[in-house]
């Protein structure tokens, strides 16, 4: 006989679960308990806030293609981690979250901390659910770690009573998981789709998701090389194909080049593989006609429910994005000039003028696109601060990149940590705005003690930079509740035993981060940014000079 959080613990590492993230809870104690006896099979990452926590579990589904796993308490803790639930399913990150739940006696009175879970995270999550029954944990367990994975990658969320998890039963655990084959397209789906290729002029290729394994990366860069097609990346998945590539041509998100937004415009067929189709790939869904593009859409990815959801295909094909890019084969047409314009214009993108801050962002980049090592893991939170590791890095074939696409403020240093638990021999940089920083700076101590400590950029300019920059372009010279008073970052990095120290000049940078690359103990480099070096190419001067004269003129 076992109590209830015995056999989940035990399922759990049964499934392949090796790491879970989260902050203690009286309602789950049963489950603490039994990860008391798993040390080195599943280990826990103790975090200072249930949002880090969720986070970090995001992150590392994101990373390594396992649900990641994290636990928190019922009521302010599951809201708490409710922002690392949005952004796994933006993300279509395989993601597990445990919830502590009221007994089941004192459910449906708005008992202490009590929240109906599948009503609240119903629309948020891939699937919401609360296990009632102790015989039936293996049961959910097997299902929600299928859901997690299958299809179009997402968190699931799981509400455990307390009384349950303290209830003995005989029930066995789980021995192993499910294997899942994602589909195949059959051969004649495939013709079809390189028959569509073969009548364009202009074609191009968007990719983006999770869930690429590193052959179906290899084969779809050797079929868009081979074919000449050029390749772009859906918002924040520029990772997912060597950016040293011939045909790569750049990300399709937030900010977007001018060369990549022509490139979907002017293209006449394109490849849409496992992407789907957000509001930053699309520029607010301008780019390709609702519901039918002028574009000759082939769209190709694992979940039926995203083919026609926003944009009704030529042809839709529901494949996984592995098999499917095995099964291409090369083609011809007369599109060299298309392609070569493509690999110019991203060439062209990393040409910005010098910035006007006392630390250069533009020559901190260069300088780490130089001695950063080919299997570096970045990580950013949301500011505008982000153009940097997104717009002005290269990322070749063993470099990762860990940001939001929900547009989440502090997921980058969670992020760091859960890639550094992962990789610990990797070099893990964290990219964070002042006030992106400050959302979760608490983890810094989850860093310490777990021993994954990043480095941390700070690009500390003061302001909440993305929201001044669209102050000054709709209220120019109104400034409003977007300054920022600092504390001394690289004091507190100090406190929390990491290499700390703050870089005032572009000079200085070089050998500050050489001194952080060698801290064995992580570092932060608090960078003094000015306020006016708003975006690469446009300062926040003349955006609000602008702003200003379009008022005047109406």
């Amino acid at each position: 006989m076992q109590n209830g959080g015995q056999l989940l613990v035990q399922s759990l590492v049964a499934l392949g679960a090796t790491r879970a993230f989260g902050v203690p809870g009286e309602s789950y104690l049963a489950v603490l308990d039994a990860l008391h006896d798993t040390g080195g099979k599943l280990d826990f990452t103790l975090c200072r806030n249930e949002g880090g926590a969720a986070f970090m579990a995001a992150a590392w589904g994101k990373l390594t293609g396992s649900p990641g796993i994290c636990m928190v308490t019922r009521g302010p803790g599951v809201t708490n981690a409710s922002i690392g639930i949005h952004t796994a399913m933006q993300d279509s990150a395989p993601m597990i979250i445990f919830v502590g739940q009221v007994g089941t006696d004192l459910q449906g009175r708005e008992a202490f901390q009590e929240i109906d879970y599948p009503a609240v995270f119903g629309t948020m999550a891939k699937w919401a659910v609360e296990i009632s029954h102790v015989e039936r944990i293996p049961e959910i367990l097997s299902r929600a770690w299928m859901t997690a994975l299958a299809g179009r990658p997402g968190p699931v969320v799981i509400a455990l009573p307390e009384d349950m998890l303290t209830t003995l039963t005989a029930t066995a655990p789980l021995t192993a998981a499910a294997t899942i084959r994602e589909p195949a397209p059959d051969a004649a789906t495939v013709d079809d789709a390189l028959a569509l290729l073969r009548r364009a002029e202009r074609p191009l290729i968007i990719l983006g998701g999770c869930n690429w394994t590193d052959r179906g990366r290899q084969a779809l860069q050797a079929f868009a090389e081979a074919s000449d097609i050029p390749a772009i990346a859906a918002f924040r998945f520029q990772d997912r194909f060597d950016n040293h590539s011939p045909v790569y041509a750049g990300e399709a998100g937030v900010g977007m080049p001018p060369h990549v937004r022509k490139l979907i415009l002017e293209a006449d067929t394109i490849l849409a593989l496992n992407i789907r189709f957000g509001e930053m790939t699309t520029d607010a869904y301008t780019l390709l006609d609702v519901p039918v593009p002028r574009q000759r859409l082939i769209h190709v990815h694992p979940s039926d429910r995203e083919i026609g959801k926003i944009y009704q295909p030529t042809l839709g094909i529901q494949a996984g994005p592995n098999a499917f890019a095995a099964a291409l084969r090369p083609v011809s047409g007369p599109w060299a000039n298309w392609r070569a314009q493509a690999r110019a214009g991203y060439e062209a993108s990393f040409d910005a003028p010098a910035q006007p801050s006392p630390v250069d962002m533009v020559a901190v980049t260069a300088h780490l696109r130089d001695v950063l090592p080919e299997d570096v893991i970045l990580t950013n939170g949301a500011g505008n601060f982000t153009v940097w590791p997104n717009k002005f890095f290269r990322y070749g074939p063993k470099a990762r990149l860990l940001a939001p696409q929900s547009g989440a403020m502090g997921y980058g240093l969670p992020a760091a940590i859960a890639a550094k638990v992962a990789h610990p021999d990797r070099t893990v940089v964290c990219f964070a705005g002042d006030g992106d920083f400050q959302m979760n700076c608490q983890e810094l101590g989850t860093a310490m003690q777990a021993g994954a400590q990043p480095i941390l950029l700070i690009l500390n300019n003061g302001t909440y930079g993305t929201i001044r920059a669209h102050q000054e372009r709709n209220y120019p010279a109104r400034v409003s509740a977007t300054d920022l008073v600092n504390p001394d970052f690289a004091a507190l990095a100090r406190a929390y035993g990491f290499h700390g120290e703050r870089v005032e000049t572009t000079a200085d940078f070089p050998a500050a981060f050489a001194r952080a690359l060698a801290s064995k103990t992580g570092a932060v480099l608090d960078l003094n940014i000015a306020a006016e070096a708003i975006t690469p190419r446009q300062t926040l001067s003349q955006m609000r000079a602008a702003a200003l004269a379009a008022k005047d003129r109406t």
